[in-house]
């Protein structure tokens, strides 16, 4: 195992680490169970000048409060009053960027995600989507704030990285009230893997 340490998540570009996490091993143990599957799907949001970002021109609420953090911490929200959503804060205190973790090709915990999911074999749609990836993987709004250096949640570095080839990049998802904001090109996607939500 090769944990991703905070300091990787504090780098001051959030675009670079919604891309570079493309491949990358997102891994949880909840209530002693644990379950895994590689990065396919991300978006950057970065806090200060993006519309499409919670925390737009230093916008404050309980909610977003653990963006304002410094970066490797989980930034759970509810969407639609259903999905549960999971988040990476990134860069150092204040900045409020994140990269919201959008779909992953699971690899571990398998027989775990389909009972969560309440399905009967692998499909795209097990951990496809932000609410049902963090649905697979048992992430709830209980794990706002979580450390990603600890025991619950965490990222891991894989033997290869992809080349860039390998991943698209392309515009946000769900953000047309953003305005110019909503067609800059900050979400990516693994080119080859069925494990994304849409294309």
């Amino acid at each position: 195992m090769s944990k991703l340490p905070l300091s990787y998540y504090q780098q001051e570009d959030v675009v670079f680490l919604a891309r570079d996490l493309i491949g990358k091993k997102l891994c949880t143990c909840i209530n002693g169970e644990f379950t895994a599957g590689i990065i396919t799907e991300t978006e950057a949001y970065r806090g200060w000048g993006d519309r499409a970002c919670h925390a737009h021109s230093g916008r404050r609420t309980p909610r977003t409060e653990i963006m304002y953090q410094n970066g490797g911490v989980a930034y759970m929200y509810l969407c639609y009053g259903i999905h549960h959503l999971f988040n990476i804060i990134t860069n150092k205190d204040e900045s409020a960027d994140a990269v919201l973790v959008r779909a992953i090709e699971p690899t571990d915990g398998i027989d775990t995600m389909l009972r969560r999911r309440n399905m009967d074999e692998i499909k795209p749609r097990l951990s496809s989507g932000p609410g049902s990836m963090s649905k697979s993987l048992g992430l709830e709004l209980i794990h706002y704030g979580e450390p990603l250096d600890g025991e619950m949640i965490w990222v891991e570095k894989v033997s290869e990285k992809l080349h860039s080839d390998k991943i698209i990049a392309t515009t946000r998802i769900g953000i047309d009230y953003a305005g110019e904001d909503a067609l800059l090109p900050w979400r990516f996607y693994k080119a080859d893997s069925a494990f994304v939500s849409k294309r």
